[in-house]
């Protein structure tokens, strides 16, 4: 009679399940296409952008995605997230050392005010696809836990899903939602325009911090090639 209680049990659960949980996998795809994206951008930057050589960022990001994406095949999350962090960490402190970069050498340079505008909005561009990366591999503890929880929503954010009335999420095609890559991107591309949030309000401190630094960076960007490129003019 036990394991009968048991399965009644576990089909009321089963049948519940579909409305708070996703069994689909978060597709790796777009984040990685982000990484090599930012490998290319940093390849067009005007070489006093870069810090030490040129090939180096891109040959990093390469040999070190290759063992993150077997990590995440064969099962070895722990390793993935690992791997993960440290990549985000290495185009990080690449994009920081830009910006000081800029900052310091800017106004001994006399660049042409096109070549200036396309490579500081290529830096801006890296500052969104780091930081829409960092969102993605922390919220909820990384997209591998993600994946185990299967749970509806995010940890870290407030997403607009998230705020329409668990019997309504059907009519909005809601009621499995999860954020994917594609909804940090939208987060820190919107944070890096507007130098704040608007889209997803932001719950988590480890966000909060990292959204400072990625407005701090973005102001910085926008501010200094702006009144550059008018004093060249």
């Amino acid at each position: 009679m036990r394991w009968i209680r048991h399965g009644f049990s576990v089909i009321a659960n089963g049948m519940s399940a579909p409305a708070d949980h996703i069994d689909k996998p978060e597709p790796r795809w777009q984040a990685i296409l982000a990484l090599l994206s930012i490998g290319g951008i940093h390849l067009a930057l005007l070489r006093w952008f870069i810090v030490g050589p040129i090939w180096l960022l891109p040959a990093v990001i390469v040999v070190l995605l290759v063992p993150t994406i077997m990590s995440h095949r064969t099962g070895r999350h722990s390793l993935n997230h690992a791997l993960g962090i440290v990549i985000n960490a290495i185009i990080t402190l690449a994009l920081i050392g830009s910006v000081v970069l800029l900052v310091t050498t800017l106004p001994s340079h006399k660049e042409a005010p096109l070549r200036l505008l396309g490579s500081g909005a290529a830096l801006w561009l890296t500052n969104v696809l780091v930081f829409a990366l960092w969102y993605w591999r922390l919220d909820g503890g990384g997209p591998n836990v993600r994946d185990r929880r299967r749970e509806f929503g995010s940890r870290s954010f407030v997403f607009p899903q998230m705020q329409i009335e668990k019997a309504e999420r059907s009519h909005f095609g809601a009621e499995r939602w999860r954020p994917g890559f594609v909804d940090y991107l939208f987060i820190a591309f919107t944070q890096s325009s507007t130098f704040g949030p608007t889209d997803a309000p932001l719950l988590a401190r480890w966000a909060k911090g990292l959204a400072m630094c990625q407005i701090f960076i973005s102001l910085s960007i926008v501010v200094l090639l702006i009144s550059r490129a008018v004093g060249i003019l």
